[in-house]
C-alpha cells in the first residue's frame, strides 16, 4: 500500500469514527431547544438628541492635552457626528457663541440652535461646529430651557447633553432649578452632564441638574474620555420606549408592594437599598424582568445591581445577573421565569370559578437591591435612577430534552453511557491499528 492509499484509508474511518462518536453524542443529549424570538419591536419614535455646547470665553483655556477646550469639544462633537445611527433626530445648541460686549443682560441671553432637531446632516452638523470661536458669557439656565423647546414633547424620552467648563455666570435663571421645573413638567426629558474643568463648583452644578432629571455626570479629563463619553450618551438616546415610563414607587418589603403590569417603570433608590415590586403570572406564562441603575454621581469602584424573583414567602425562584456591556454609567441586570408546578399556590376556600382562576395566579414578589456605596463627597438624595422593564409571554414551546433521571439512575447512565463509548473506541481504534498494519 502506497503512502497516498494509506493517507485516503485513514483519513475515512477516522472521519466514520468521528461522525459516529457525534451521533452517539447527540443521541445521549437530545434534541436542541429552539431559541426563542426575543427580537423587540422598534420604538414609534426617533431618538431625539440636543447636543448643548459652552462656546463662552473660558472655553479657550489650553488646559486640555495641552489643547483648547474649544478645540477637543469640537473634534469628539465631529467624530461622534460621523459615528451617528442614520435614524437619530440630532440638533446642535450653543451658548455664549455671538455676543463680545461686556453688557451682561444682553450677554446672558446669548444662545442659538445652530442645527434644528432632525435627520442627521453630517456635513451641516460639523461645518456649524468647527465655525465656533469662544467668546461671550455662560447663560447655562437659559440654554436648558430653549434645548427642552426644541426637542419638543413625543411619548419617547428626549435627551440634552451639555458640554461646558464653567459655572452659570447669568442665573437667575438657575440651571438646576430649570432642571427641576423641566422634570417636574412630565415632559420625559434627561439631561446629562460633562464638565470640562476641574472645579468643585461647576462639578456640584453640574451634578444637580443630571440628579434633577435622572441623567448622569461627567469629568471628561482628556479628548479621549470627552469622545468616548459623549458617544456612550447619544447612543443610548436609541434606548426609548414606545410609551413614557410609569412612576412607580417600591416598597421595602413584597407585602403591599406595587402590583406592576407588563410595561415599562422608573424608581429611585438609594445606597444599599432593596426595593420590592409584585407581578401576577400564570401557568403557561413567562416572566421577562430587566432592571437598569444610572450612575449619575460618583460611587466607589465596589458596586453591582441585584434582580430576584422570589415567592410570598420569600423562597427564591431565580436571579438574575449582572449584564456588563462595557458602559460605566449604567448598571443592568434581567431575568426570567416560568410559572409552573414548583410554586405551591394556596387552595382556594371558594369553589367558584372566579376564585378558582384566582387561585392559579402566582404573585411574583421582585426585589431590586444595589451594593453601592458612596464617595466621601457624594449626596444620598435623590435616589439613584431606577428602570425596571416587565414581560409576560407565553411560556418557551422548545422541546424537552430527555429525563435522564436524578441521584443513582443518573449515574448507572452515565457509567453505562461511559463503557459504550470506551468500547466502541477500543473496537475502532484495534480495527484502525489492524487494518494500518496490513
Amino acid at each position: 500500500m502506497d503512502l497516498s492509499t494509506l493517507r485516503s484509508v485513514i483519513n475515512k474511518r477516522w472521519s466514520s469514527a468521528a461522525l459516529l462518536g457525534l451521533l452517539t453524542a447527540t443521541t445521549l443529549a437530545g434534541p436542541v431547544p429552539a431559541l426563542a424570538d426575543d427580537r423587540a419591536e422598534p420604538p414609534s419614535e426617533p431618538p431625539r438628541v440636543q447636543l448643548v455646547l459652552d462656546v463662552s470665553g473660558s472655553m479657550r483655556a489650553t488646559d486640555i492635552d495641552g489643547r483648547s477646550r474649544i478645540s477637543v469639544a469640537q473634534q469628539a462633537f465631529g467624530e461622534v457626528v460621523d459615528a451617528l445611527p442614520d435614524e437619530t433626530q440630532l440638533g446642535i445648541r450653543v451658548l455664549g457663541a455671538t455676543y463680545q460686549g461686556k453688557n451682561k443682560q444682553q450677554g446672558c441671553l446669548d444662545t442659538q440652535q445652530i442645527v434644528p432637531v432632525g435627520p442627521v446632516d453630517r456635513t451641516q452638523a460639523k461645518a456649524a461646529v468647527a465655525t465656533l470661536r469662544p467668546t461671550g458669557f455662560t447663560p447655562v439656565g437659559l440654554a436648558l430651557r430653549e434645548a427642552a423647546k426644541d426637542l419638543g414633547a413625543g411619548t419617547t424620552a428626549r435627551r440634552i447633553v451639555l458640554i461646558t467648563d464653567g459655572e452659570d455666570t447669568c442665573a437667575p435663571p438657575d440651571p438646576c432649578q430649570v432642571a427641576r421645573e423641566l422634570a417636574a413638567k412630565g415632559t420625559t426629558l434627561v439631561v446629562d452632564t460633562l464638565g470640562l474643568a476641574p472645579d468643585e463648583k461647576v462639578r456640584r452644578q453640574l451634578l444637580c441638574i443630571a440628579a434633577a432629571t435622572g441623567g448622569t455626570y461627567t469629568a471628561a479629563q482628556s479628548a479621549e474620555d470627552l469622545t468616548d463619553r459623549l458617544k456612550q450618551l447619544v447612543d443610548r438616546a436609541r434606548d426609548t420606549y414606545a410609551t413614557t415610563p410609569a412612576k412607580v414607587d417600591g416598597t421595602n418589603a413584597c407585602p403591599g408592594a406595587p402590583l406592576l403590569s407588563p410595561g415599562v417603570y422608573t424608581d429611585r433608590e438609594s445606597f444599599s437599598e432593596h426595593r420590592w415590586y409584585r407581578v401576577p403570572v400564570r401557568p403557561g406564562q413567562e416572566l421577562r424582568a430587566s432592571v437598569s441603575i444610572a450612575l449619575d454621581r460618583p460611587v466607589n469602584p465596589d458596586h453591582g445591581v441585584l434582580l430576584r424573583a422570589t415567592t410570598a414567602d420569600g423562597r427564591e425562584l431565580v436571579r438574575g445577573v449582572d449584564a456588563g456591556s462595557g458602559r460605566t454609567d449604567v448598571v443592568s441586570t434581567g431575568l426570567r421565569w416560568s410559572a409552573g408546578d414548583d410554586v405551591e399556590r394556596p387552595e382556594a376556600s371558594d369553589p367558584t370559578p372566579e376564585a378558582s382562576a384566582s387561585s392559579a395566579v402566582t404573585t411574583v414578589c421582585l426585589v431590586v437591591s444595589n451594593m453601592f456605596s458612596p464617595r466621601a463627597d457624594t449626596a444620598a438624595d435623590p435616589g439613584m435612577p431606577v428602570e425596571l422593564t416587565i414581560d409576560v409571554v407565553a411560556a418557551s414551546s422548545a422541546p424537552d430534552g430527555p429525563d435522564l433521571g436524578r441521584g443513582w439512575v443518573l449515574l448507572l447512565l452515565l457509567t453505562l453511557a461511559g463503557l459504550l463509548t470506551g468500547l466502541v473506541t477500543g473496537l475502532l481504534t484495534r480495527w484502525w491499528v489492524a487494518t494500518w498494519r496490513n
